[in-house]
């Protein structure tokens, strides 16, 4: 018989974007992530995928399997890949939202905020996978020397030292001189708590939102790449704190790649994160989980990403350093 190549899956390919792990579209219907490096089990993706799958979320890449392999020393296993469904016309956060940067859309914004809110009820929602979904921090904790210090406060203070610890030259020197701010800014963390938390997203970003043929899905459920061991329940307003500050990074990439002009770029920006914000809050409410949302804890949160930022940039990406470091001059002129 003779084979009509038009008919056959196409082979593999990759993405042309920037990568912690590695991934290909396999016959243009299914994603392999492959981790670099492999990660030991447990990992939170397998059981985020099941809860979802069973909750009925479905803004996200169908998941179809999880590829692991005994480690070589016989203690556990190591998570080798994620099996997920294609998206057709799937285009990356990357691209798509630079492009509202530099032609000043904003209304895909409230799509986003609505998409993160779908998303926190649903983790919101108890399922067999985790079947008490939503915990209480509990009360407020001091800083050093007035008592435990809040895990979160400590968290924030930690990023906040690494990062002034890795940023050299210009950008360095700079951090130095605004590191007061930058502590007095976490500091409403020491005494925070008695807010709900659940399990969150934990690297919420415009690059972990594709715009593809039928609307937006949310990817990539690993965590956040520059945090060991993080405790899986968190706020809400972390997700949110991260998505909001990864607008801002949107700005940047437009001025410095697409020669946007920044004052332009400062306007759309806030619009967009208002917009956002708004558009999460209403569905979060309309959804009744209004309560999930602790506003006290953005900004403090905002800050600990940005410094977060910049430690993935001197640990992973260094080209990246600019996009942290303009939304920080951008915030302290």
């Amino acid at each position: 018989m003779s084979s009509n190549r038009q008919d056959e899956p196409a082979g593999e390919r990759g993405f042309d974007v920037d990568q912690t792990n590695h991934s290909v579209v396999v016959g243009e219907s299914v994603v392999v992530k492959w981790l670099t490096p492999p990660a030991p089990l447990p990992q939170p993706t397998p059981d985020m995928f099941a809860h979802l799958t069973s909750v009925g979320f479905t803004a996200t890449a169908t998941p179809y399997a999880a590829v692991s392999r005994r480690r070589d020393d016989g203690d556990g296993e190591l998570l080798l890949a994620l099996v997920t469904a294609y998206l057709p016309e799937a285009v990356d956060g990357w691209e798509w939202c630079v492009d509202e940067a530099v032609s000043g859309g904003t209304a895909f914004a409230a799509d986003l905020g609505v998409l993160a809110a779908d998303l926190h009820a649903a983790l919101a929602t108890p399922s067999a996978t985790f079947p008490d979904p939503v915990r209480h921090a509990p009360p407020g904790q001091g800083q050093h020397g007035t008592g435990p210090v809040n895990p979160w406060f400590a968290r924030a203070e930690e990023a906040v030292n690494t990062a002034l610890a890795l940023t050299g030259g210009d950008d360095g020197a700079w951090l130095s001189t605004h590191a007061g701010a930058l502590r007095a800014e976490i500091a409403p963390l020491a005494p925070a708590g008695a807010t709900p938390l659940i399990r969150i997203h934990g690297d919420l970003h415009v690059g972990q939102t594709l715009r593809w043929r039928d609307g937006y899905a949310v990817i990539d459920f690993d965590g956040n790449p520059t945090v060991v061991g993080a405790e899986p329940f968190q706020p809400a307003a972390r997700d949110l704190a991260q998505l909001t500050t990864s607008l801002e990074h949107v700005g940047q990439v437009a001025v410095k790649r697409r020669d946007a002009d920044p004052l332009v770029i400062a306007g759309w920006a806030a619009a967009a994160r208002a917009a956002l914000e708004s558009a999460y809050l209403g569905r979060l409410t309309e959804l009744g989980h209004a309560a999930l949302l602790d506003r006290s804890l953005l900004r403090p949160f905002e800050i600990e990403q940005e410094c977060r930022e910049l430690i993935y940039a001197a640990r992973h990406l260094p080209r990246w350093r600019y996009a942290p470091m303009g939304v920080l001059r951008s915030w302290y002129r």
